[in-house]
């Protein structure tokens, strides 16, 4: 009979197998698409300034003392060093996942059974030693240590933990990401600081020319030689300009307090020199391959890596329909009585078990689990294809822009040559009554727009060339 029960319990083993693996879903196999063109336009090489260290990259003491402020306490650096250590602890639980489970048990209890029952009826007719009572009401007392181990079968705890690990890279490349997100924000506000800085120069200027202007024309009104309409519109233009200089103002302590919330610090001065603005030469671009994009772009190696750990999950979730194997022991003494726990053979307590289980009947859970995984591996294909898409097209708009801002520049200078020269032509032909008061208005406003523009095209280029630094990977090293 005991060996009709085994063969019966193994042939029912067999068929939960059987059908078990007969209904596992296929991994649906996903191939990213990593092919970029292979230039970003004409005359590029194949050397990558990404790889130029960041402190070898800017020049300016200020900026480079900016950014090693804010790489030691920007805040939102601070969280993804933290997500970091999340994701290290992770790896440490799924490799705990992997090894047996070893415990100490200490317990104490007691129970009284009714007489009239098949334990109490047991306990009365158990023949103990002499000198050896058995109390009414039984008293527990275990020490024992015990053991659990999941067999990893189908690899699903390795899986888990080799996933858990390459979103620990991702992390990593995640950090490096806003490092360089973070020097370029520094730079770019650095830059727009100076900027004003600037423009409030050139604003008060202007005004200066404005208000001599304004002297004149009313002495001009005493001759007769204006009315009281050009003495007004002068006077207008002044005030104009004065309530740019506010906003200039203004603007100058929104990126001050811009900078020091990147740097994690309350409000104080930024160190600056406000001098020679519009000499800086922009850096030299040199935009290699689009493949090394690949290499470099800390988001695109942050995406290729959730994409291996999506590929992962799939095979951890597919593993779930399969059978688990689980050895569990126990080794340790129990008595009804502390002085009986160490006597030997009656009081030693062992066990020693192995649990064969598999979801059967009802698995949409599993299904469910398994769908979502796969769902999410095709997700994550779809993002790295887009950070490679996004990254190529960051790197060519930036290189456009670069050639497009030099040709600006340069002509955006000589309108203000000629502008600024024709300032004085228009004050002289003024004095002289051959030209008309507002000939002169619109000169010194079109002259100022000019010189502002100017100041702006060249913010713009310093701005591009910190962008493109970035946009090709460069920055975190």
């Amino acid at each position: 009979m005991h060996k009709l029960q085994q063969y019966i319990g193994l042939g029912v083993l067999g068929v939960t197998l059987a059908m078990t693996s007969c209904k596992v879903p296929a991994i649906t196999q996903v191939t990213e698409n990593k092919a970029v063109p292979e230039s970003f336009g004409s005359g590029q090489d194949s050397v990558n300034m990404a790889t130029l260290k960041w402190r070898n990259y800017f020049t300016d003491k200020n900026l480079v003392s900016l950014i090693d402020t804010a790489l030691k306490n920007n805040q939102e650096l601070r969280i993804t060093l933290q997500e970091i250590e999340i994701a290290k602890n992770d790896i440490r639980f799924r490799h705990g996942a992997i090894l047996p489970t070893v415990g100490a048990r200490l317990g104490m209890g007691v129970e009284k059974v009714g007489r009239y029952t098949s334990q109490g009826a047991g306990d009365a007719s158990t023949e103990m030693k002499p000198g050896v009572e058995m109390p009414e009401a039984l008293p527990d007392y275990t020490a024992a240590a015990y053991a659990k181990w999941e067999v990893d079968i189908w690899k699903k705890l390795r899986n888990a933990k080799k996933a858990a690990i390459s979103r620990y890279l991702a992390t990593m490349e995640g950090k490096n990401f806003v490092i360089t997100n973070l020097i370029a924000e520094v730079a770019n506000s650095y830059y727009e600081l100076l900027a004003l800085d600037n423009q409030l120069e050139m604003v008060k200027q202007n005004i200066t020319l404005q208000q001599n202007a304004l002297e004149v024309v009313k002495v001009q009104k005493e001759a007769t030689r204006v009315t009281e309409l050009a003495v007004q519109k002068f006077e207008a233009e002044v005030l104009k300009s004065q309530s740019m200089e506010y906003g200039i103002l203004q603007d100058i302590k929104e990126t001050e307090n811009k900078i020091n919330f990147l740097l994690a610090r309350y409000p104080q001065p930024i160190p600056r020199d406000k001098s020679n603005f519009l000499n800086l030469v922009p850096a030299t671009v040199q935009a290699g391959i689009p493949s090394q994009l690949l290499a470099n772009r800390p988001d695109i190696r942050q995406a290729e890596l959730e994409l291996e750990a999506a590929k992962l999950d799939v095979k951890v979730a597919r593993a779930e329909f399969y059978p688990s194997l689980e050895i569990s022991a126990a080794l340790g003494f129990q008595a009804f009585k502390p002085t009986y726990l160490m006597r030997m053979p009656e009081s030693l307590l062992y066990s020693l078990a192995g649990d064969l289980a598999g979801p059967l009947i009802n698995r949409n859970a599993i299904k469910a689990e398994f769908n979502n995984a796969s769902a999410k591996q095709v997700q994550a294909m779809y993002n790295y294809e887009r950070s490679i898409l996004n990254g190529y097209l960051e790197v060519s708009t930036q290189l456009s822009r670069i050639s497009n801002l030099e040709k600006s520049y340069d002509l955006k200078s000589r309108e203000v040559n000629a502008l600024t020269k024709s300032i004085d032509i228009a004050n002289t032909l003024f004095n002289n009554a051959r030209a008309d008061y507002l000939e002169v208005l619109m000169t010194q406003r079109d002259a100022l727009e000019s010189k502002l523009e100017l100041i702006e095209t060249k913010k713009a280029q310093l701005n591009a060339v910190v962008n493109i630094y970035r946009d090709l990977g460069g920055g975190w090293q």
